[in-house]
């Protein structure tokens, strides 16, 4: 079992930063392969960024390509999401997600994570 808790949100003007948080607990957090989702009201949860267990591979969508940085320190559980840049429409709850890995495989399917947090809110104002 892994837990995850989620950190750092809130509410931000258009063009501003946040870093979130997620840390990990329960197992090694070795060969997992950690990313971020969100989910804006009325709207499905979508594929933010992921990491693999060794750091050396990431994946963005394209919506915040060279606005976002995802980065994990394995010596203390946590993994994070630097976002610089923001706009409104990044305004959604944040959700770290985790799957153990052996291959460092990365993934945008929320399907193949299973461990999730409980989520915390950014709000980008205008």
């Amino acid at each position: 079992q892994v837990q995850l808790v989620e950190s750092g949100g809130g509410l931000v003007q258009a063009g501003g930063s946040l870093r979130l948080s997620c840390a990990a607990s329960g197992r090694t957090f070795r060969r997992v392969t950690m990313g971020w989702f969100r989910q804006a009201p009325g709207k499905e949860r979508e594929f933010v960024a992921a990491i693999g267990w060794s750091s050396g591979s990431t994946y963005y969508t394209d919506s915040v390509k060279g606005r976002f940085t995802i980065s994990r320190d394995n010596a203390k559980n946590t993994v994070h999401l630097q976002m610089n840049s923001l706009l409104p429409e990044d305004t959604a709850v944040y959700y770290c997600a985790a799957t153990f890995e052996p291959y460092g495989l990365l993934y945008r399917d929320a399907r193949r994570y299973d461990y999730w947090g409980q989520g915390t809110q950014v709000t980008v104002s205008s």
